[in-house]
């Protein structure tokens, strides 16, 4: 079991969101009110290049995890910071394979569709944060740790404190790839 430890949206497209006391997940669509919610793609990249794809990344989970590991090399981020609608705690979030069922809260339910490809956007939050996170295993693949991106399947309302239950699919465990 993990827990949320913040909850973000931003209404237009800007790089950070706004921490909120809470958030609702509306199936299907993402966080109501925040400029990523809809059935299509709408990080505007992916817009330009095929405005009919699917939206594999309506929900951006990361772990605070990641934060503290920042701060130790230097940089100052919070909640919210890098873009995330949820900050979490307690769960290995890049060991997860697509698939996986995260029940947040009392109701929603959202699926892990992928790792969230960190861009360059970050740089310019803060100068050399982009390569903070990124690392490389022992044999050289690169490992991206700014979170994962998921779709909602399950309405439900989460806030800071909520408890995360992880199920795991029952197929073969596929590691995650960026969306």
């Amino acid at each position: 079991m993990g827990s949320v430890v913040a909850v973000s949206l931003r209404h237009g497209h800007h790089f950070s969101k706004t921490p909120s006391l809470s958030i609702r997940l509306l199936k299907g669509l993402g966080v109501a009110g925040d400029a990523h919610m809809g059935e299509t793609v709408k990080h505007r990249s992916r817009v330009r290049k095929d405005p009919t794809q699917p939206n594999l990344r309506q929900v951006h989970l990361m772990h605070t995890e990641l934060f503290d590991e920042l701060r130790a090399k230097g940089f100052a981020v919070q909640p919210g910071d890098l873009g995330e609608n949820v900050t979490t705690s307690g769960i290995d979030l890049l060991a997860l394979p697509t698939g996986a069922r995260l029940h947040i809260g009392r109701t929603a339910v959202v699926e892990v569709t992928g790792l969230r490809n960190p861009c360059v956007q970050i740089d310019g939050f803060q100068k050399g944060l982009m390569a903070a996170t990124l690392d490389k295993d022992a044999d050289g693949k690169l490992i991206r740790k700014a979170g994962i991106m998921s779709i909602v399947l399950v309405d439900g309302d989460i806030r800071p404190g909520d408890a995360i239950r992880v199920e795991l699919p029952e197929l073969t465990h596929q590691a995650l790839k960026p969306v």
